[in-house]
């Protein structure tokens, strides 16, 4: 290991006798003499090693949102005259984020974007300019200060909550992240647990409604410290204007809401499952894309349903930053509308109605016919097997006297 106070030997032999001093520490300012020893000879050099330190209060990890202090101090002597910070090489203004006085900058509520390079640059009285740089490392979270994440109803959800720096980089081994959901006048809470190998803390939830939207809470403790963010759920649903089945031919609104709206969202409606060319839709602004009919606005209009219109129907929501969440629709119609058919169409109706019963009546009495004559050569089959047989005299006479009896 290289010591930090320490002469290259390898320079002696130039008459280089250099001190080199890495860190360099605020008590190592002061007056240094070096003495060389050549021929008998002893020759010597003073040198006054001045420090400029920029200290941090309070020290490290420092945490969104806890103000924080930068101190700039020198150990030059003269009467200091100004002071000047840097922050990645952009001059720092005194304003409601930052103040500067006597040599200090003030960081009233420090996020995530103030780390990196400070630099301070004081000039003395005398006319002796000296500078000092830090590297600052807030610890806070990644992406946007209040995100809103958008899901549909019915399906997943991941809330995300990521530090921008790893725990193990201030030497901390353990962090805690605690979730909370007010709703419905009740506390929801989420614990969850993670070592130093990771940074990222979501929440996952399955299945999301309206009823789960609204502000959410994620704060992580790191060290003896927290950090937390709010952030917010917002639902996408679909109203239909009929409850129920959907007939052919009738008129159809389609509603796509957002329970938690910005003011900034566009909405658009894409049929995923149909051709362009079918029949335009009533909407203030309409254009065809490739394979699909787009429109614009929450409410999507079908002024008549019919088979092109059946298929997924894809409401998208679109802000500044692009696409932030889209809700699908299934569309299916029960078959043909009873009430209030054009004339013409009942007309015709009818009289294929007439002609199809007409033909019935024709092929049965057909049929009638065809199997009565089938059935007249064998309507008596006894009769074909009779035999003529020959009674005797005086059996017919006594039959003639027995009729004769009879009748009188």
């Amino acid at each position: 290991m290289r010591p930090r106070v320490s002469v290259l030997d390898s320079a002696l032999r130039n008459g280089n006798f250099s001190l080199h001093i890495n860190p360099v520490r605020s008590d190592d300012a002061g007056l240094y003499e070096a003495q060389v020893t050549y021929n008998m000879k002893v020759q010597s050099c003073q040198v006054e090693l001045g420090v400029v330190t920029v200290t941090l209060s309070p020290p490290r990890p420092v945490v969104e949102n806890e103000p924080l202090l930068l101190s700039c101090n020198s150990s030059h002597q003269a009467s200091l005259v100004e002071t000047c910070w840097f922050h990645n090489g952009r001059p720092v203004l005194d304003s409601g984020a930052f103040c500067s006085l006597h040599g200090a900058l003030y960081i009233l509520r420090p996020t995530a974007s103030d780390s990196g390079s400070w630099h301070c640059q004081l000039r003395y009285a005398d006319n002796e300019i000296v500078s000092a740089t830090h590297s600052l490392q807030v610890l806070g979270f990644d992406g946007p200060t209040n995100p809103v994440v958008y899901a549909a109803a019915g399906s997943a959800a991941d809330l995300p909550c990521t530090l921008n720096y790893l725990p193990s980089a201030f030497g901390i081994h353990v962090v805690k992240a605690h979730w909370s959901h007010f709703v419905g006048g009740h506390l929801q809470n989420w614990s969850i647990l993670q070592n130093q190998s990771s940074r990222s803390f979501p929440l996952h939830l399955p299945v999301v409604g309206p009823g789960d939207a609204g502000r959410y809470c994620c704060a992580v403790t790191v060290g003896n410290k927290m950090l937390s963010r709010d952030m917010t759920l917002a639902v996408i649903t679909v109203t239909p204007g009929i409850q129920g089945p959907v007939s052919e031919g009738s008129h159809l609104l389609l509603t796509c809401s957002l329970t938690h709206p910005q003011g900034h969202e566009r909405f658009q409606w894409k049929h995923l499952s149909s051709d362009s060319a079918g029949k335009k839709l009533t909407v203030a602004t309409s254009h065809n894309l490739k394979d699909s009919r787009v429109q614009t606005g929450p409410i999507l209009e079908i002024p008549q349903v019919s088979q092109k219109d059946v298929g997924i129907w894809e409401c998208s929501i679109y802000g500044p930053e692009g696409r932030l969440g889209s809700v699908e629709y299934g569309l299916q119609i029960t078959g043909a509308q009873v009430s209030g058919p054009p004339t013409v169409f009942s007309g015709q109706v009818t009289l294929g109605l007439m002609l199809t019963l007409f033909f019935l009546l024709m092929v049965c009495v057909l049929a009638l016919g065809l199997q009565k004559r089938a059935r007249l050569p064998a309507s008596f089959p006894a009769l074909e097997r009779i035999v003529a047989v020959t009674v005797p005299k005086e059996m017919e006479e006594n039959q003639k006297e027995t009729i004769q009896q009879t009748e009188c």
